[in-house]
C-alpha cells in the first residue's frame, strides 16, 4: 500500500513539473444596460478609447468600440445586430483598435463597414488589416496638389478643377445630381490608374444596387470598391463606415497608387453619431450635435492627401457629399464641412429645373486649388469661363428689366446663353480631356457665335464625332497637353472643317 502511495506521489510530480501554465491577462468586464444598439459596462478600467470590445453573447462574439470612458462605466457601441447581447453578459478588451481587411480582391466587390461581403459573391481573400481609424499623415510626407483629376464633367474641368489629393465637396439639395457627379468621376477614371472607393452612407439599397450595376456596364466595377452602410444598418455602422473606406484607400496609398474616395453623404453620417452621441448621454450643442462633431470629419478629410515622392508619391482625393435643406449652405454642417474642404461645387435647384444639368452654380463654386490642377490646354482655354459664366446669370437677371441693351451687354448674353448650352451633359457619359479643349476653344474664340442657341448641343455632337474620325487631335493629346501653335492649328482645322459641312451656318 506504501509503495502504490509513493508511485502515485511521484507520478503527480512528473505532472506538475511538466506542466507549462499559459496565464492570459485580460481586462473582462459586464453589461449593466444594453439598448437601442448601445452597451454600458462595468469593470473595464483598463478600457481605452476606440478600443474593439467582445461581447460573449449566447450566439458567440459579437464586436463593439469603446466610446465614453466614465469613472465606474464604458459606453460602448455595437457593431451590428445587439438583440442577442444580454444584461450580465461577459465583455473583454482585445488591447486593439477596430480594423477591417484590405487588398486589391475587394476591387470589383460590395462590403459592409467590416469589411463582410454583401454581393454574394463570397467573403474576399484578405492578407492585410488596416485600422478604421488613423493618424492623418503629416506635412512633411506631403506635396502641393499640381496634377488635375479630370472628372469628365465638362463644368466642372473648366471652372473648378480638381487635383489629386484635394478635398473638394460636393453640396445642394436632395435629388439634383449630387451623387450623378460622384459616379460620372467614378466612371472617367477608367483607364487612368485611378482605384476607387465610393462609401454609401445611409441610403437606400436599391439605390446602391442601381448604381453598381451602372458602374458594372461602364467597366467601372474593375477599379472600385463599395462600402454601404444602407439606411436599414444601425447607427454604428453608418458611423464607422467613412473611415473603414478610408482604410481600404490608405492600402492603396500606401503602395503609391492614386485612390478616388466618395463619402455620399456626410450629413447621415452627422446625424448618425448624433443619435450615438445622445444616446450615450453626451451633452448636445448646436442643432442638438455633440461638441466633438466637427473633429468627427476633419480627423476623416484630414487623411485625404498627394504624398511627396519620398513617401510612395500617391495620393487620395476626397469627394465628401453634403445634403442641404432649401440651399441652406449656412447651417452647421454644411459650414463645417466647407471650411475643412478645399473648395466645393454647389448645385442649385433653380438650375437644375430649368434644365441646366449638372446645376453648378459658378457664383457659389469655388476650388481653392485652383488651375494648379488644370493641364495646359485648359487652363488656357477656360481661364475667363467661370468668370464669364457667373456673369451672364448677372446680366440675365437684369436684362429681363430692360428692352435697350448696348451691343457688349448683349453679346455677353448670346455668349451666355451658349455656354450654358455646353456645360449641359448627360448623365454616365463624361467627357475626354482633350474633347473638352476642343468645344471651349470654339466657344470662347467665336466660332459658334452664329450657331443658333436650340442648336448648340447638336453641333457640339458632330464636332466631337468629326474630331474621333480624323483621331489627330486625341492622338496629339497623347504626347503633350499645352496649347501650342500646332495644337492650336489642328483645333482650328477640326471646326472650321466641321462648319463648311452644316447646311444651317450658310
Amino acid at each position: 500500500m506504501e509503495n502504490k502511495k509513493d508511485f502515485i506521489i511521484e507520478e503527480l510530480k512528473q505532472q506538475i513539473s511538466g506542466f507549462k501554465a499559459e496565464l492570459k491577462e485580460q481586462s473582462v468586464g459586464r453589461v449593466l444596460k444594453i439598448a437601442d444598439g448601445i452597451a454600458l459596462v462595468s469593470g473595464l478600467r483598463e478600457a481605452m478609447m476606440s478600443e474593439l470590445l467582445l461581447f460573449k453573447s449566447s450566439q458567440g462574439e459579437i464586436a463593439g468600440v469603446a466610446l465614453n470612458l466614465e469613472d465606474n462605466l464604458v459606453g460602448a457601441i455595437i457593431l451590428g445586430e445587439g438583440e442577442h447581447i444580454k444584461e450580465n453578459d461577459e465583455v473583454v478588451c482585445t488591447k486593439k483598435i477596430l480594423s477591417i481587411p484590405v487588398g486589391e480582391s475587394l476591387l470589383g466587390r460590395v462590403i459592409n463597414p467590416l469589411g463582410e461581403a454583401l454581393d454574394g459573391k463570397g467573403q474576399p481573400e484578405t492578407k492585410e488589416l488596416y485600422p478604421v481609424e488613423k493618424i492623418a499623415p503629416g506635412v512633411i510626407t506631403r506635396q502641393s496638389v499640381n496634377e488635375p483629376l479630370q472628372t469628365g464633367i465638362k463644368a466642372i474641368d473648366a471652372m473648378i478643377p480638381i487635383g489629386k489629393g484635394q478635398r473638394e465637396l460636393i453640396i445642394g439639395d436632395r435629388q439634383i445630381g449630387k451623387t450623378a457627379i460622384a459616379i460620372d468621376t467614378i466612371i472617367n477614371q477608367k483607364g487612368k490608374n485611378v482605384k476607387c472607393v465610393y462609401v454609401a452612407i445611409g441610403q437606400k439599397e436599391s439605390k446602391i444596387s442601381t448604381i453598381v450595376k451602372k458602374l458594372e456596364e461602364a467597366g467601372a466595377m474593375e477599379y472600385t470598391t463599395v462600402v454601404l452602410a444602407g439606411a436599414s444598418n444601425p447607427a454604428s455602422l453608418l458611423y464607422i463606415a467613412p473611415y473603414a473606406g478610408c482604410a481600404v484607400a490608405e492600402y492603396f496609398l500606401a503602395k503609391g497608387e492614386d485612390v478616388l474616395i466618395v463619402y455620399d453623404d456626410l450629413s447621415k453620417h452627422a446625424v448618425a453619431y448624433r443619435e450615438i452621441s445622445l444616446l450615450l448621454r453626451r451633452p448636445p450643442g448646436r442643432e442638438a450635435y455633440p461638441g466633438d462633431v466637427f473633429y468627427l470629419h476633419s480627423r476623416l478629410l484630414e487623411r485625404a492627401c498627394k504624398l511627396n515622392k519620398e513617401n510612395g508619391g500617391g495620393s487620395i482625393t476626397a469627394l465628401p457629399i453634403i445634403e442641404t435643406q432649401a440651399g441652406d449652405i449656412s447651417a452647421y454642417i454644411p459650414t463645417n464641412v466647407i471650411s475643412i474642404t478645399d473648395g466645393q461645387i454647389f448645385l442649385e435647384p433653380d438650375l437644375f429645373y430649368k434644365g441646366n444639368r449638372p446645376a453648378i452654380n459658378a457664383g457659389l463654386s469655388v476650388s481653392r486649388v485652383g488651375s494648379s490642377a488644370q493641364v495646359k490646354a485648359m487652363k488656357k482655354v477656360a481661364g475667363k469661363m467661370r468668370l464669364e459664366a457667373a456673369q451672364f446669370r448677372e446680366l440675365a437677371a437684369f436684362a429681363q428689366f430692360g428692352s435697350d441693351l448696348d451691343e457688349e451687354t448683349s453679346r455677353k448674353l448670346e455668349r451666355g446663353k451658349r455656354l450654358y448650352e455646353v456645360f449641359k451633359q448627360e448623365q454616365y457619359q463624361p467627357l475626354a480631356v482633350y474633347k473638352q479643349v476642343l468645344i471651349f476653344y470654339a466657344l470662347i474664340n467665336g466660332y459658334m457665335d452664329n450657331v443658333p442657341v436650340e442648336r448648340v448641343r447638336e453641333f457640339e455632337e458632330g464636332l466631337y464625332q468629326a474630331a474621333d474620325t480624323s483621331g489627330e487631335l486625341e492622338k496629339l493629346f497623347t504626347t503633350k497637353t499645352e496649347l501650342d501653335e500646332e495644337m492650336e492649328a489642328l483645333l482650328k482645322n477640326t471646326i472650321n472643317h466641321y462648319k463648311d459641312t452644316l447646311d444651317y451656318l450658310s
